[in-house]
């Protein structure tokens, strides 16, 4: 690393094509990723170098602040909470909202590394020995492809990073940090997770045609960028959605997108974002029922196999295939209607039946307490309080951090003392209820005393730390799922 330069044995690469869905044909090579099987060694020196520029990035404010991937704090479910937040709000103020899913074909594979180069040493302030590492990292890289028991030649990368590198991702995030300030300059919002772009407007019914053809010339400022780096649009997998509440979505007719001369496309009912179904009522039942098909299909097998397994082992088995796809984004199910809370609970309870053998005729709160899991509705405020403590102490995700306001004290009480939120203008629709800004005050509000005590001579905003706030907020909510 002293002398700038990066080892050629650390630079060939065993290729495994990966197919990206089981439900894709596996004729087709483009539904495979080329994920790089790489030394151990290599990926060690990634990591040390990664470690170095995340902190060059971090302590000179050079992350993207819309980019999401690969980013202490920042998250699929950061991304999604902000965007979701945006369009609650739209509909709870009478609009609509066009939302446009952009697909990259092979973007990891198509960088230049002459462009790469440019970028770190002008957007970043990278140079001399560092910027050399990263050259000699790029330069002379040789793969071979490994399938079916048989492996090809070798093969020169001339462009692009290996999927399935340490560096790889982060290099691939600062190539297309110019791309987020682009959309920052042409009114319309935008999120990125990587490749996954994410644009949308929000506007009355009768502005469509405007704001339709302010969309169309943003897509095609993106393609035009696209193709002066390299990378490709593909329109064939953009999906387009037109979110909004049933009496504003009737006012439409026939709505579309127009990418290029030869490609139009028509909103879709519902998409998958980020692992999220979107509908365009944004109600998430299309989400909840995928949820619970995946979740009981485990179970199932769970129940198959509980006789041969102990009890802890058949707790960790449901914690890592059931409750981690229960608590993934759980965060947007906040304010739910009651009967989609319900089918999630019917979830959690089948599986706490499967971990313990309990009958299903049999009172399942003792068993849910004994498990020493908190209620569906506890663990999404949970997940919400955290990621406003995040917000709070850290100022991270900052698009989420931008949605809170703390209260001014400007008289002193007991309660005045503590780290309060303050509650935008309400909404009247009920909607609204669902919207991060609105109800996340109340809801950091209600917390105990202990968890907002505020910092004092500190830039922290909270004088507890990150590990007791969440040890003591569990112990809290789980009073309410079980109280006394």
């Amino acid at each position: 690393m002293s002398n700038g330069s990066f080892p050629h044995s650390f630079k060939q690469s065993v290729v495994t094509p990966l197919l990206k869905k089981p439900s894709l044909d596996k004729e087709n090579p483009s539904n495979y990723r080329p994920i790089s099987n790489l030394s151990f060694l290599s990926k060690l020196v990634e990591r040390i170098v990664k470690t170095r520029l995340d902190h060059h990035l971090a302590s000179n404010s050079l992350y993207n602040p819309f980019q999401s991937a690969y980013t202490r704090y920042h998250s699929t479910e950061t991304t999604l909470l902000a965007v979701h937040d945006s369009l609650i709000q739209a509909i709870a103020h009478q609009k609509v909202t066009c939302l446009c899913l952009l697909d990259l074909s092979a973007a990891f594979d198509t960088i230049d590394h002459n462009i790469l180069i440019d970028r770190l040493s002008s957007w970043f302030g990278i140079s001399d020995v560092a910027l050399s590492w990263v050259e000699s990292y790029l330069a002379d890289r040789h793969f071979i492809v490994s399938a079916s028991g048989h492996k090809s030649s070798t093969f020169l990368l001339s462009c692009g990073v290996p999927q399935g590198s340490v560096l790889g991702p982060i290099l691939f995030i600062m190539y297309t940090t110019p791309f987020s300030t682009l959309l920052s300059n042409t009114g319309i919002n935008h999120h990125l997770y990587a490749d996954d772009t994410q644009l949308f407007i929000s506007f009355s019914p009768s502005s469509y045609p405007a704001n339709i053809i302010q969309l169309q010339s943003v897509i095609a400022q993106v393609s035009t960028w696209m193709s002066a780096n390299l990378l490709i649009l593909n329109p064939s997998k953009t999906e387009f959605l037109v979110i909004g509440n049933p009496q504003q979505l009737a006012k439409f007719n026939n709505p579309q997108l127009t990418l290029d001369c030869n490609t139009t496309i028509v909103p879709v009912h519902k998409a998958r974002n980020l692992g999220v179904i979107f509908d365009n009522h944004l109600s998430l039942n299309s989400q909840i029922t995928a949820l619970s098909q995946s979740c009981f299909y485990h179970i199932r097998d769970l129940r198959r196999i509980r006789n041969s397994l102990d009890f802890k082992t058949a707790s960790t088995i449901a914690t890592a295939l059931v409750h981690s796809k229960l608590d993934y984004c759980n965060s947007l199910y906040y304010n739910l209607p009651a009967y989609e809370i319900q089918r999630l609970q019917y979830i959690q309870n089948s599986l706490a039946r499967a971990v313990c053998r309990t009958s299903k005729f049999a009172h399942i709160s003792p068993t849910l307490k004994a498990l020493h899991w908190l209620k569906v509705t506890e663990r999404i405020e949970y997940k919400l309080a955290s990621l406003t403590y995040n917000a709070l102490q850290f100022h991270q995700p900052s698009y989420i951090s931008n949605l809170l306001t703390v209260q001014s004290n400007s008289y002193s009480t007991r309660s005045s003392s503590l780290v309060t939120l303050k509650r935008p203008t309400v909404v009247r629709a009920a909607i609204s209820k669902r919207s991060f800004s609105q109800s996340v005050p109340i809801l950091w509000n209600s917390l105990p005393p202990c968890l907002r005590q505020p910092a004092e001579n500190s830039s922290n905003i909270l004088s507890v730390s990150r590990p007791y706030f969440l040890a003591h907020l569990k112990t809290f909510l789980f009073s309410k799922s079980f109280p006394p």
